[in-house]
Parts: structure tokens; sequence; C-alpha cells
């Protein structure tokens, strides 16, 4: 993980101080690093005196985020045309407008500022960016921006950045050996009162029943291809109606499928719809699935990718696979 310049630092401090309001928001069906990172911006914002509105389009269908949804609207703060101008919106874990989800009111000719880490991200024309592929988290980048500009993070910052920052790197598993950095930051937030045994107990503790049993039938679904280097199973619309939107660990299920010997990549699709689905992708080391990823309109990191497209399973499959002969 690169370090954030001075002048990183000092472009964010300058883009608070030019506006009076903020909405904070971040991408539709959020993980803990997306509304973690939001949040925290929000303590940010009310350190430095600034009035702001959370935003999320939803669902919070992960157990371990339930808490945090009460602190978000999906409406925006009604502002006149003078209020907009002095108005900021600050974008997290996400680069486009179309990834917000429905949320009620316009988002768009705001002064924007993005705060993203993914692989795939790029900037909107007009708006302010910092994407940083490098930072394992969009919450290590947002702690940066938080000491840089007060100093030292809160107890309660630390907190939920421990929090965001354990989710989006499977508490610490899916780090490298050039992360010194990364422990370093999670060092502080620790030294701040962020409590690694709790933190891990909030995110892997209260599933429902229900998922212990999705996760059978994916296991049972399951099928290898490419000589066993790809794990692909799917869950269908009748699945999701008797388990429920909750029904679902995908992490644990890419952890379990991940562990068998000889596979470099794993692809979870759901039928969401009769006519669209979406897909998880998860690789170990060398294989890159944001490439496949964006093939079908998605994208995310080298290692951990997800999409939203047309289609159904049966003709999906086939695709996918094809994408992943050309890396494998």
């Amino acid at each position: 993980m690169k370090l954030l310049s001075e002048e990183q630092i000092t472009e964010f401090r300058t883009f608070i101080i030019q506006h009076d309001f903020f909405y904070v928001a971040g991408h539709k069906e959020p993980d803990g690093d997306c509304i973690c990172s939001c949040l925290v911006l929000g303590l940010l914002l009310k350190s430095t005196g600034k009035a702001y509105q959370l935003l999320s389009a939803g669902p919070f269908k992960r157990p371990e985020i339930h808490q945090y949804e009460k602190s978000f609207s999906t409406s925006m703060q009604f502002l006149t045309e003078e209020e907009r101008r002095r108005t900021g919106l600050i974008i997290a874990d996400c680069s486009e407008y179309a990834r917000l989800g429905d949320i009620d009111g316009d988002t768009k000719n705001l002064d924007t500022f993005i705060i993203d880490h993914h692989k795939t991200a790029a900037c909107p024309e007009g708006a302010s960016c910092l994407i940083d592929p490098s930072a394992p988290a969009t919450c290590s980048l947002v702690q940066m921006l938080y000491e840089g500009i007060t100093g030292k993070v809160s107890k309660e910052a630390a907190e939920i950045l421990f929090f965001g920052l354990s989710t989006d790197t499977g508490f610490f598993r899916f780090l490298t050996s050039d992360s010194a950095e990364v422990f370093h930051a999670a060092a502080r937030l620790v030294d701040a009162g962020a409590d690694p045994r709790t933190t891990y107990d909030l995110i892997t503790s209260g599933k429902p029943y229900t998922t212990r049993k999705l996760i059978g039938i994916m296991l049972d679904r399951a099928e290898r291809y490419l000589n066993g280097r790809l794990i692909v199973t799917y869950e269908k619309i009748e699945d999701t109606q008797k388990w429920g939107v909750e029904g679902r660990d995908s992490d644990s299920l890419y952890q379990l499928l991940l562990s068998v010997k000889g596979v470099e990549a794993v692809v979870f699709l759901r039928q969401e719809t009769e006519t669209s689905c979406t897909g998880g992708f998860r690789s170990r080391d060398t294989v890159d699935v944001s490439e496949v990823a964006a093939k079908f309109g998605g994208g995310g990191h080298k290692n951990a990718s997800g999409m939203s497209v047309e289609g159904k399973i049966d003709t999906l499959v086939p695709a996918i696979v094809k994408e992943f002969a050309r890396l494998m």
C-alpha cells in the first residue's frame, strides 16, 4: 500500500473547506468496507464542523452491517439550488454514479470527490478522484485522509475503520508480503481503541441458520473446469425464495472452494431475476479475475471481483469458463 502524498491530503482538505454541506454515498448492495468508509468520512466531516447526510440504496444484505443501516438514508435531503452550489458529494468504494443505485434525488451536477481502491475504477469527467488499487480497502485511504487532516483517529472512528479493513481483507488473510504499511495502519487503529477479537466476532458470528443450508446446496452444485483449476457454482431463483436473501454467505463459500487442492479461481453466480444474474469471482495469487469480470460489465480487484449482467446461468457458465480459459 502506498502512503498518500501531502498533495492528495491537501486536495481533499480543500474540497471539504470549499463546501458547506455534503452527501456521502457508497455503492448499492454495500459491503463492510463501503459502509465503514462512509461512516468515518461522516465523522471526519463532523470533526471539521461540516453538516452531512449518509446515503445508501441498500439493501443491507450482509448480517455484519445490519447494525449500521439506521445511519443511512435512501432519499437525499432537499436543498435549494443555491445550497446545492455549496454542496459536495463524496462517493466511497466505487467510481460510477450508476453503481450508487436507486437513491431518491439528483446526485449529478454536484461537486464530486471519489475515493476508491478498485483496480477497474476510473475517474468520471469533472470529478476529483483518489483512486489507489494498491490500497487493500477504501477504509485504508479514508484512514490516511483522516489522520492527515486531524492528526489521529478517534476511538469510534478506529473501531469502524478496523471493521471495514477486516471485512475487505478477510481479516488480513488476503494480504501479501508487501503489506507492511497496512499492518502499521492497523496497529494505529488498535492503539486508538479498536479490538481485533470483538471485530472478528462481529464479522463471523450471528449468521442465519439458512446460510449453512444454502452453502450445502452450493457445494453440492459445484463443478470443476479447466482441469480442476476453476470451480463454478450457482444459486437459482427458487433457492432465494426458499432460503431468503440473507441465506447467502458467499465469503465462507469462496473460502471452502479455494481451499481445494489445485483450484486457482472460483465463480459464484446468482439468478436474480428471470433475465439477470449477479456474479462473484475469487482467485488465488496470479489469476486476475477482474479481467473476466470486466468482460461482463463488472470489475473489482485482481483476486476479488463482481458483476451484474443480463442473462441466465445456463448460458453464462460456458461463456465465463471460456474467458477463464484465456487466462489460465
